[in-house]
C-alpha cells in the first residue's frame, strides 16, 4: 500500500523516505527494507546521521544475500534533480561504490553470518562513521519513519513525489562525502573481521541493550586483543557445539526412563521385584531396597545458576587474557546448551555487574571488549561475593556455581574462600606464569581446579588440547550426583576429578 494520506504532510516520515528516490538498492520484500528503520534510528543514537538511503542500501547489502536485492535506481534521478545538476553525477558515483562494497568478500560472507540488527549498526558506524562527519549540510527533518513493512509496499511509484516534498541538501552533501571517502569506506570494508562477526552470529552479542550493546560491539571491533580471544574461541568451540541437554533422573511420571534408583511410585516399579517372597519385600520396602526405574526430568527443576567469574587485572593480560576469555566463552555456551542458566562477572580490584546471557545468547562483546583499570584486591572481591551470595539466596533460591578463570598467584584469605563455599560451588582454572607454580593455601575448599602452565599457553596446538580437557571433564551430571554432596559439581571434574585436576592441565 502506499504512504497513507495522513502521513504525507509529516516531515519526519515522507523526509527519509523520499530520500529512496537516490536509492541504488531494491530489496526483494518490504519487511527487508523495514529492517533498515532501526539500523538508521541505532546509527542517529551513536551519533552517526546519515540519510535513510545511504543507511538502507549499503545495510541491505550486509544483511542480505545477492539474491534478494537487486542493485540499480528506484527512481529517474535526472528528473529529480532539477535545481541541483550535480546530484545526476553524485547517483551515478554511489552506484559504482554500492558495486564494489557488494564485490567485497565482506559483503558476499556477511549475509552467512546470521548478524542481528545491533552487529549491523556497529559495522555501519565503522564503515560510515567518517562519511557522517564529512557532510556539511545537516538535515531539514527528524526522521521517524513508523514501524510498519506496508508503507514499503509499491512504494517506488511514490519516491518522486515524497523526494520533492522538502530541500535535499543534506542527501546530495552526503551523496559527495561518500564519494570524497570512497577509498576509506572500501579500506575499511576489506579490513572487517570476519571471523569475529562470524563469532557473534554464532553466540550472540546479546548485553544491557540498544546503545550499550552497540559500545560494547564496537569496542570488541576495534580492540586488537579480541581478535585472539575470538581466534581462540572459534578453535576449541567445534567441540562445544555438539553438547545437547541431557535430562536428570527424577520420580516425577513425565518424559521417559532414565536409569534405576531406590526413589519412585509404584508405577515405576522393577517388576522383577514382585518376585520376592511376602516377608523378603517386606523387609526391601522397609530398608529402601525395592528398584524402580527412575524418571527423566527438565535440568531447570535442578535449579542452578552459573556465574563465571573472569580476572581482568594487569596480571592477566596478553595470552593468559585470551585462554581465560575464550575458556570462558566456551563454558558458557557448554552450559546453555545443557539448558543451565549463565552470567558473566569481571573482577580486578573490584567485582563488576553481572552480564547475564539471554535466552540461547551470550553477551559474547562485553567479554571481549572489557578492560579492567583498577588494579587487584582479591581478597575484597571475594568477600564482595561471599556477601552477595549470601543476600542473594534470599531472592533467589537456585544453587550458585561460581566459575573461577583468574591468574596462579591469586591470594584469598582461606576464610574468605571458605565464605563463598558456605554459599555456592566453586571451580576455578589457574593460569601460570613463566616458571611459576601454583601455592595457594585454600585449593582443597575448592570443589575442583585445573592448572595451565606457561609452556602450554605459548604452544597453539598444546593451549587447544588443554582447552578441550577442560571442556571434556566440564560435564553435566546427574540428579544422583547432585544428591551426593557439594563436592559434586556441573563443572568440577568427572567422577574422581578432584584427584585428576589437582594434577593440571598441561603442568
Amino acid at each position: 500500500m502506499p504512504v497513507p494520506d495522513h502521513l504525507l504532510g509529516d516531515p519526519s516520515v515522507t523526509g527519509p523516505l523520499g530520500s529512496l528516490a537516490l536509492s541504488q538498492v531494491r530489496p526483494g520484500s518490504s519487511v527487508l527494507a523495514l529492517r533498515a528503520v532501526k539500523w538508521h534510528e541505532g546509527l542517529g543514537r551513536l551519533g552517526v546521521v546519515l540519510p535513510f538511503a545511504l543507511v538502507h542500501d549499503i545495510g541491505l547489502l550486509f544483511a542480505t544475500s545477492r539474491d534478494h536485492v537487486d542493485i540499480g535506481p528506484r527512481s529517474d534521478v535526472a528528473t529529480l534533480a532539477r535545481g541541483m545538476p550535480e546530484v545526476v553525477r553524485l547517483s551515478e558515483a554511489y552506484r559504482r561504490i554500492l558495486e564494489e562494497i557488494a564485490a567485497s568478500e565482506a559483503a558476499r560472507r556477511a549475509p552467512e553470518l546470521k548478524m542481528n540488527d545491533d552487529l549491523i549498526i556497529v559495522l555501519l558506524s565503522r564503515l560510515l562513521g567518517a562519511v557522517a562527519t564529512r557532510i556539511n549540510s545537516p538535515p531539514v527533518y527528524r526522521a521517524a519513519v513508523p514501524i510498519d513493512a506496508s508503507i514499503f509496499d509499491r512504494l517506488d511509484p511514490q519516491l518522486p513525489k515524497l523526494f520533492t516534498t522538502t530541500r535535499r541538501l543534506f542527501e546530495a552533501a552526503a551523496l559527495a562525502a561518500l564519494e570524497g571517502a570512497r577509498l576509506f569506506v572500501l579500506t575499511m570494508t576489506d579490513a572487517l573481521d570476519l571471523d569475529t562477526l562470524r563469532l557473534f552470529g554464532m553466540l550472540g552479542a546479546e548485553g544491557a541493550g540498544g546503545a550499550l550493546t552497540q559500545v560494547d560491539l564496537l569496542a570488541a571491533l576495534e580492540s586488537p586483543e579480541a581478535n585472539d580471544i575470538v581466534n581462540f574461541s572459534l578453535e576449541i568451540l567445534p567441540s562445544v557445539l555438539e553438547t545437547k541437554t541431557r535430562p536428570a533422573a527424577g520420580t516425577t511420571a513425565a518424559h521417559g526412563y532414565s536409569g534405576i534408583g531406590t526413589r519412585g511410585s509404584i508405577d515405576g516399579l522393577v517388576l522383577t521385584e514382585l518376585a520376592w517372597d511376602d516377608l523378603e519385600l517386606a523387609r526391601r520396602l522397609a530398608d529402601n531396597e525395592v528398584l524402580y526405574y527412575a524418571r527423566e526430568q527438565s535440568r531447570d527443576e535442578q535449579r542452578r545458576v552459573h556465574y563465571l567469574l573472569i580476572d581482568a587485572s594487569a596480571s592477566m593480560r596478553g595470552d593468559r587474557q585470551t585462554f581465560a576469555r575464550g575458556m570462558a566463552i566456551a563454558t558458557a555456551k557448554k552450559l546453555l546448551l545443557e539448558g543451565e542458566d549463565v552470567a558473566f562477572r569481571f573482577f580486578d580490584a573490584r567485582l563488576y555487574e553481572v552480564h547475564r546471557a539471554h535466552g540461547d545468547k551470550l553477551p559474547t562483546a562485553h567479554v571481549l571488549s572489557f578492560k579492567g583499570e583498577r588494579g587487584r584486591n582479591p581478597g575484597r572481591v571475594f568477600a564482595e561475593l561471599a556477601t552477595e551470595l549470601e543476600l542473594g539466596r534470599h531472592r533467589d533460591p537456585r544453587t550458585p556455581v561460581v566459575h573461577l578463570f583468574t591468574h596462579a598467584a591469586l591470594y584469598i584469605p582461606r576464610e574468605v574462600v571458605a565464605a563463598v563455599r558456605r554459599f555456592a560451588n566453586l571451580a576455578a582454572v589457574f593460569i601460570l606464569p613463566s616458571g611459576g607454580k601454583l601455592d595457594l593455601d585454600y585449593l582443597d575448599l575448592l570443589d575442583a581446579h585445573w592448572v595451565v602452565d606457561h609452556a602450554t599457553l605459548s604452544s597453539g596446538a598444546a593451549r587447544a588440547t588443554a582447552a578441550r580437557s577442560i571442556l571434556d571433564q566440564t560435564h553435566g551430571a546427574g540428579a544422583e550426583e547432585a544428591e551426593a554432596g557439594p563436592r559434586s559439581l556441573r563443572t568440577g571434574a568427572a567422577p574422581g576429578g578432584k584427584r585428576a585436576a589437582n594434577e593440571g592441565v598441561g603442568a
